[in-house]
């Protein structure tokens, strides 16, 4: 039985006596009532009589607070919404006894039946009861689990194309097998995406049981994997991968060169997507986008200078800053010292300029905090992911960004852009790496909006339901937990100075771990974790850290399987996303796995572990060992013999991660098999010794100990009130901090959570928040400005600040999404027509080359002509003149005289041959419109030019479209025949032709970008002249593109006129 150190006196609970009794009091934890025996008779009467009145009230309060929650649960569109849910359960429900009495060979053709029903005319919602009858009785039978009822709701929300919201432990994982399955059956893929590489390989491998076990393929895209096996995997019926992973494969696929250098389904990649954790991949990195870097640039050898020039500021006096939007500003003092410092006349000079570069050394040396935003590492300054939003008063503002949320993980492949990673890689004296151009980009929030039908799952999304419904069209559905939540949520507590706080914060956790209860305390950076765990080893109490640094995320599923143990105390960062329960008592199946690896592992591998543990021992002081039984033991022992002997006798030697991964599968075998299975794998006689099996039945019999267990444990954790939750910091949105309550109380299991807030927090110095009022309600109180306050008007006026920020963040997310609009469009028009390049036929291809030509022709008139006006007032010398540089030798000798006068002849003609017409007096056009299919082209050209509005109504509109036919016929024609003299079969002229429109198309593509990321800060500047700046981006943004697409299809004409006049000198064109 693990006892409590000596070390830790009650005395330390004990606060200091407060000046006056108020309403705002301590927590009952830290109250310590006089205990005498003569007077214990007296003292309970007295307090019968004080309490009777008190309780009464209590009584009161909490039925009227049950009526109005029932009420308002009656009146909410959500109940409705529920409730008829529940008549697909109960269709469910009675199919369930006739899908039972099925064989495993009958419940796998199913999937055939469904097909076939399908494809015969019946809908998805025809077939939707029976599909999740089937998938829950394959889940009871691969998995052991059977959906219930509320998870079955989940599973129809999902599949109508919405978000599911249910709380934590309430079985999202299984409960996305239900619309997955049904969607997967019309054959045209479903995507899982969940928010890193170990969830997304954790479903596919254990809800992929479900899935293959019905029939269907599953892939896992995972970071690393060839082309050849991402395509393979996105393929299958059900694909499994992250948001990153499937954002770039996206942004790959529209910078290939070839059809076959794509990975996913074109020319329909995306059909149905379910995204775990949706808020914070839609909302929280909804605005992060996705770069795809291109050629570096030669300032890496400013950053230094300039981190340097930022020392010697000072803030205040040279610059100012703005917490906020993580803005800074120079002054006049600021920036004569930084020009004087730099040895230059203007730090804005275009030829040599210094102003981003000062600009983002200040930004890194004010915002960017080792151990908070970033770690260093390798001489490398890692991202701790913390998602990062872009912004300005309308639009992007280039370098500025503003902190969301922390996750506590590391971004090793992410870096910062706008030249922010190299200023802090200056400031830390690292290597600096270059600045990269982007070639592609995309947001979260555009990626997803591909889906024609789009769903997700979340533990807290309803106080964003607003947010959602206004960019993604997706409503936020509550689906009711299956077991009543009985947690406790106690008020939030309130200091004057983060001293206060973090003293309180030590205090109850020292109380809690008196009591013997798991606690979970959840900080907003690296830095004030480790500040905790030092005020905790003060006390000498044993706990974990789960944190962004190496040697604690490294032990990341071991510290999770012990946050739920009896004395088990958690540090942790932001727990979003770590994809593991705290179950009360520990988990068992990690528990195992845990102590399989600490059994086996020294005779697998004489290698240590290649990361620093820190204070493990002290975490196992306090913790109940696991008494397993003999079998365990001689099984694990067996395993370890058989491990040495492998070793020595056959050579074998694994590394430290090899030996690990020889575990997992192992554990997986036993997953997988059922007993008897492996029993018999084991046992049977080959050249092989059975290591595999042998640690898989070491593993199944460990498991079973640990079951007991943790029941036992769990049952003891439950009696004492379950895990306590602590929250170390308000976050900027209610739904991040309803994140961390939602750890405690899972699946009707007691619990109770704290938040203890200090007026010194981040939020409310960045915000500028007026906390006055709670300074001077502490100092009426008492005199002891560590001491807290709490109650319902302090909740009300944190939360009122804390919706304020809400907002705030929310305005940022809308103005930024209506000017990622005018780019989302620009590029699905620009990646379509490129898939269209790529995955069409030779002929659309040729298409689209004759249509660039006539386009050309057609900008080329318009620009030099007027129907108003008589062909002698048109400007013909620049119209051949920049005709002939497009064209080359095709109309050479031809002067203004000629043209015009044979455009004055033609104005009396009534009547032509379509088939057969050139001006007169001009040359004629080659005879390369032969056969029917180049004669109906032509045609349909002639009949788009004479229906088109790119010529206003005049007297000489027909004179002009004569004109744009005949130069076009010239250009094409002759582009015909020069293609035929070449003597190149069709098969290499296509492919010429398609390598230069993608080339070309991508070259402007990528200045585009450039050019509209310039913008997209300037714009800003127009808001001082009373001119609306999105207005602007749109207007300037629109006629930028119309230039790109113009000067897309003139570079496609002359390269390939260039190429084909002389394809020898310009081989290089094709594979440049």
């Amino acid at each position: 039985m693990a006892t409590v150190p000596a070390s830790l006196n009650p005395s330390f609970l004990v606060p200091k006596a407060a000046n006056r009794i108020s309403a705002f009091s301590l927590p009952k934890p830290f109250l310590n009532l006089p205990h005498s025996s003569s007077s214990s008779s007296s003292l309970c009467q007295l307090r019968r009589r004080r309490l009777a009145p008190t309780l009464l009230a209590s009584s009161v309060k909490d039925h009227l607070g049950r009526l109005c929650k029932t009420w308002s649960d009656v009146t909410s569109l959500n109940h409705w919404v529920v409730r008829d849910y529940c008549r697909l359960v109960s269709s469910v429900n009675a199919l369930e006894p006739q899908i039972k009495r099925l064989s495993d060979e009958q419940l796998t053709a199913k999937t055939e039946e469904f097909r076939r029903r399908l494809s015969q005319g019946e809908t998805l919602g025809d077939i939707q009861a029976e599909a999740f009858a089937v998938v829950r009785e394959a889940a009871r039978r691969k998995l052991g689990m059977r959906h219930f009822d509320v998870q079955i709701i989940g599973g129809a929300v999902l599949h109508d194309g919405s978000i599911a919201e249910m709380k934590t432990g309430e079985g999202k994982t299984l409960v996305s097998t239900l619309a997955a399955y049904l969607n997967a059956l019309s054959g045209e893929g479903v995507h899982v995406v969940t928010v890193n590489d170990y969830l997304a390989q954790r479903d596919a491998e254990w809800m992929g049981l479900v899935h293959r076990f019905l029939g269907l393929s599953v892939g896992l895209i995972q970071r690393g994997m060839r082309a050849e096996e991402r395509r393979f995997n996105y393929s299958c019926d059900i694909t499994y991968t992250n948001n990153s992973e499937l954002g770039f494969d996206y942004l790959r696929d529209n910078l290939a060169g070839s059809s076959g250098q794509l990975v996913m389904r074109w020319p329909k990649p995306f059909h149905f997507g379910i995204v775990d954790e949706v808020d914070s991949v839609l909302i929280d990195e909804g605005r992060n986008p996705l770069l795809i870097s291109g050629q570096a640039s030669e300032d890496a050898a400013r950053y230094p200078v300039a981190a340097k020039v930022a020392d010697l500021l000072v803030q205040g006096l040279h610059y100012k800053v703005e917490l906020k939007d993580n803005s800074v500003e120079l002054t006049e003092e600021g920036i004569a010292l930084a020009e004087m410092a730099l040895e230059t006349e203007d730090l804005w000079d275009e030829n040599d300029p210094w102003a981003r570069f000062v600009m983002n050394a200040l930004k890194a040396k004010e915002f960017y905090r080792r151990d908070v935003q970033y770690i260093v590492r390798d001489g490398k300054a890692l991202i701790i992911n913390e998602v990062l939003l872009t912004y300005c008063q309308y639009g992007y503002c280039e370098g500025s960004a503003v902190k969301v949320q922390l996750t506590g993980r590391i971004e090793e492949k992410r870096r910062w852009s706008e030249g922010i990673h190299q200023a802090v890689e200056a400031k830390e004296g690292l290597k600096i790496q270059a600045d990269s151009v982007i070639v592609a980009q995309i947001t979260y929030q555009s990626l997803f909006k591909l889906y024609p039908k789009l769903s997700g799952m979340t533990g807290t999304a309803k106080t964003e339901e607003k947010e959602f419904l206004k960019m993604f069209q997706v409503p936020v559905i509550e689906v009711p937990t299956n077991l009543p939540n009985i947690r406790k949520d106690l008020p939030i507590q309130a200091f004057a100075t983060a001293r206060g706080k973090w003293e309180h914060v030590r205090q109850e956790v020292a109380y809690m771990f008196r009591q013997g209860r798991p606690v979970l305390v959840g900080t907003t950076s690296v830095e004030n974790s480790e500040l905790l765990s030092d005020l905790l080893k003060e006390w000498n109490i044993p706990h974990n850290v789960l944190n962004a640094r190496p040697k604690y995320a490294a032990r990341e599923a071991e510290i999770v399987a012990q946050a739920g143990q009896k004395y088990g105390i958690t540090i942790s960062t932001n727990m979003a996303g770590r994809g593991t329960d705290i179950i009360l008592g520990g988990n068992p199946k990690m528990l195992a796995k845990e102590i399989l690896e600490d059994s086996l592992l020294s005779s697998l591998t004489r290698e240590a572990p290649d990361v620093e543990v820190d204070d493990k021992e002290l975490s196992q002081k306090v913790l109940k060992k696991i008494e397993v039984g003999s079998a365990a033991t001689a099984l694990l022992a067996k395993a370890a013999l058989m491990a040495k002997y492998v070793c020595k006798s056959e050579g074998k030697s694994w590394t430290y991660e090899k030996a690990k991964v020889l575990i997992s599968e192992a554990v997986e075998l036993s997953q997988s098999m059922n007993l008897e299975e492996i029993e018999k794998l084991a046992s049977e006689e080959s050249e092989m010794y059975p290591l595999g099996p042998t640690i898989a039945l070491a593993y199944l019999s460990v498991l079973k100990d640990c079951e007991v267990h943790c029941y036992y444990e769990g049952a003891e954790v439950k009696r004492l009130g379950g895990l306590h939750v602590i929250g170390t910091s308000l976050h900027e949105s209610r739904r991040i901090d309803n994140q961390l309550r939602g750890r405690a109380g899972r699946q009707g299991d007691p619990g109770s959570t704290r938040f203890m807030v200090s007026l010194q927090d981040e939020m409310f110095q960045k915000f500028n928040l007026d906390t006055e009022w709670a300074v001077r309600l502490i100092s009426k109180i008492t005199n002891d400005e560590d001491l807290p306050i709490e109650g319902e008007a302090v909740v009300k006026q944190l939360l009122a600040l804390q919706i304020n920020v809400e907002k705030f963040f929310f305005g940022i997310r809308k103005s930024l999404v209506e000017f990622d609009e005018v780019l989302e469009v620009q590029r699905k028009h620009v990646y379509d027509l490129r898939q269209l390049i790529l995955t069409g036929d030779s002929e659309s291809c040729s298409q689209h080359i004759l249509q660039y030509m006539q386009a050309v022709v057609d900008e080329t008139v318009c620009a030099n002509v007027d129907p108003l006006m008589h062909p002698r007032r048109w400007n013909l010398a620049k119209l051949l003149k920049e005709f002939i540089s497009i064209a080359g030798k095709l109309l050479n000798g031809l002067t203004e005289y000629a043209l015009l006068e044979s455009l004055g002849q033609l104005h009396d003609v009534s009547s032509i041959d379509v088939n057969d017409f050139y001006l007169p007096n001009l040359p004629k056009p080659p005879n390369s419109f032969r056969g029917i299919r180049r004669k109906s082209s032509s045609l349909k050209r002639w009949l788009a030019i004479c229906s088109d509005d790119l010529i206003m109504n005049g007297r000489y509109r027909a004179t002009v479209n004569l004109l744009r036919k005949y130069l076009g016929d010239v250009l094409i024609a002759s582009y015909l025949n020069v293609i035929q003299e070449s003597g190149y079969d069709d098969a290499s002229v296509k492919e010429i032709e398609r390598a230069v429109l993608v080339k070309t198309l991508d070259c402007f593509w990528r200045d585009h970008l450039i050019n509209m990321n310039r913008l997209s800060s300037a714009v800003n500047v127009r808001s001082f002249g009373h001119r609306n700046p999105l207005e602007e981006y749109k207007i300037d943004g629109c006629r930028f593109f119309i230039s790109m697409l113009s000067a897309t299809r003139r570079l496609t004409v002359e390269s390939l006129l260039q190429y084909w006049s002389s394809p020898v000198e310009s081989q290089e064109l094709s594979v440049s």
